[in-house]
């Protein structure tokens, strides 16, 4: 059975609120669909016409992710991530008398 939904494979960039990368080693297959999300008027709730549309599969490497993708016949595209700029600086500098 062939899935219409398009699927992103990527890594998750770091929160700013981390000082570490470790949670952004690992490989993110998401659903990229758009579908239309509606409220109820009745009950108060937000649905969506895809029940996929908050899942999160996560990989170790980037061949997994795409490994798990082509056997599932699902159509994705993988967004490469930049490359960090690691800038040294040194709290001393804060306190050098500059003209």
């Amino acid at each position: 059975m062939k899935n219409n939904n398009k699927y992103i494979i990527y890594q998750p960039a770091k929160s700013a609120m981390q000082s570490g990368t470790s949670k952004s080693k690992k490989w993110c297959l998401i659903n990229s669909g758009v579908n239309e999300s509606f409220n109820s008027s009745e009950f108060g709730w937000n649905g969506t016409t895809n029940p996929e549309k908050k899942i999160q599969l996560f990989f170790k490497t980037l061949e997994e992710a795409k490994q798990f993708a082509s056997k599932n016949q699902y159509e994705f595209t993988v967004i490469q991530s930049q490359k960090r700029k690691i800038l040294k600086k040194s709290y001393a500098e804060n306190f050098i008398k500059r003209k």
